[in-house]
């Protein structure tokens, strides 16, 4: 069993550690992962220079780049066969909603799908290393199942896990994507040349997060596990875009 693991929060996390220690007991680990946090880099590719693959003390490969670069650059030129599965994470902070569309954690994890191969983005819901362990341990459950009772090839799984002792966990859910509030607004200041900046505001909070979404369950203390998809067509509406463009 080949195993790559990536992330988005660096080379140096401890939630990349923390997964790439608990897929070992699974088969031989290559974690290959950015130099610097990405998170929220989305898929994106870096396409207007080159780029370095160094390997650090610890044997991860880390690139100066995005996590899409790390899973793209493993899978077409650094490694020797392709893995058997790709696995994300465990990233500080929630995916879930609309988190998925910006999440470079899921970003690293898709770029496995679009090759083929089975992928897996964990994130723990709450920031912090506190239950790091804890949630390594269920991504390993995830995984194991996985590999017992393997799910036809290829997929995507969007995994988030509560910031609970393992033993609190209650289990695994399948869920759906909730939705989320818009963002809160730019924050506006000033650099020290008195030129005007704008941070990114917060995420917004959940506003689709009834039974059946990752929202509720991490709530309510379980995993929760949603299949993602890539295809963005909204099959709904092409019989009225087709009408539209033909004209009155």
């Amino acid at each position: 069993m080949r195993i790559l693991v990536s992330n988005d929060d660096g080379y140096l996390a401890p939630g990349l550690a923390a997964l790439a220690q608990v897929m070992s007991a699974f088969g031989a680990v290559t974690v290959v992962a950015p130099e610097q946090n990405h998170s929220g880099a989305s898929n994106s590719l870096t396409l207007s220079r080159p780029l370095t693959v160094q390997r650090a003390q610890s044997g991860f490969f880390y690139v100066n780049g995005t996590p899409t670069d790390c899973v793209h650059i493993a899978l077409t030129g650094l490694l020797d066969a392709m893995p058997d599965i790709v696995v994300s994470g465990i990233n500080s902070g929630q995916n879930m909603g609309d988190d998925t569309i910006y999440s470079g954690t899921v970003a690293a994890a898709m770029e496995g799908y679009l090759f083929g191969v089975p992928s897996f983005a964990f994130s723990l819901v709450e920031r912090g290393p506190e239950h790091v362990h804890d949630a390594a341990h269920w991504a390993a459950q995830i995984v194991r199942r996985y590999l017992e009772a393997p799910l036809p090839a290829p997929f995507l799984l969007n995994v988030n896990l509560p910031n609970l002792p393992r033993d609190q966990v209650k289990g695994a859910q399948v869920t759906r994507l909730g939705k989320r509030h818009h963002s809160e607004p730019v924050v506006r200041a000033q650099n020290p040349r008195g030129e005007t900046i704008y941070w990114v505001g917060a995420a917004g909070t959940a506003r689709d997060a009834g039974p059946g979404t990752d929202f509720h369950a991490t709530a309510e203390g379980w995993v929760s596990v949603t299949p993602l998809q890539i295809d963005l067509t909204h099959t709904g509406l092409l019989p009225t875009v087709r009408q539209w463009l033909q004209g009155p």
